[in-house]
């Protein structure tokens, strides 16, 4: 079979390196206003609510952007308080995804559970979208070590946007507490990285971030941002 899907044009790719490059010393609200004023209502903020910093942000610069949260079912209960209290905080336009049929065969950490739960999901969420922002950042581990700021999204096929790319941790932190934003509890337990309870662990002081994910297996990612 002949594979018919269009790509991306040379006119989209060049036009996002060129604003890639513009925004990489910018501040973060900057690449979301662009991602805005670009696609409009067609845009999306996907958030794992392991901390809200994205949605402050997003928020501040379009409070009626629509927000997705992928309810796997096998999140951490702290997970999905932080959920129900920030869409209380905001007034958030939120949208919340549940697997899809089959779903109930691969329990988290089987092999199709993130593409059940996750990957299938976001991508009828994004069905006719032009762009997403996420919450992404290269301090996340070697695995998005090179993340642009805006790009394109071989995967879903649309722009992806990460404005928090060139942010650390001490960032997020920072920005937390000079805003009074909501923490999540298991942060200070030492889990750097959050996703579901029984494929998330805790990890040691000066290990990556997503050490804890997945741990004892060659996983790093669940297939949103392969």
């Amino acid at each position: 079979m002949t594979d018919t899907t269009i790509g991306p044009s040379a006119g989209l790719l060049e036009e996002l390196a060129a604003v890639n490059a513009s925004l990489e010393r910018a501040p973060a609200e900057r690449a979301i206003a662009w991602a805005l004023e670009r696609f409009g209502s067609s845009v999306v903020l996907a958030c794992s609510f392991q901390d809200v910093v994205i949605v402050d942000l997003a928020h501040r610069v379009n409070p009626d952007i629509e927000v997705v949260f992928l309810d796997t079912e096998a999140h951490f209960d702290q997970t999905l308080a932080m959920v129900q209290a920030t869409r209380a905080l905001y007034g958030l336009k939120l949208t919340v995804t549940k697997p899809v049929a089959g779903a109930q065969d691969w329990p988290c950490g089987t092999e199709r559970c993130c593409e059940l739960r996750k990957v299938e999901p976001l991508r009828r969420v994004l069905a006719g979208r032009r762009a997403w922002i996420t919450g992404l950042k290269r301090s996340d581990g070697p695995s998005r070590a090179d993340i642009p700021i805006v790009g394109y999204d071989h995967t879903f096929s649309l722009v992806k946007v990460n404005p928090l790319a060139t942010w650390t941790e001490a960032d997020i932190a920072s920005y937390e507490a000079d805003h009074g934003l909501p923490v999540h509890p298991l942060k200070a337990q030492g889990y750097l990285s959050i996703g579901c309870a029984p494929t998330t662990a805790p990890v040691a002081e000066g290990d990556d971030p997503r050490a804890g994910r997945w741990a004892g297996s060659e996983k790093t990612e669940c297939g949103l941002h392969a």
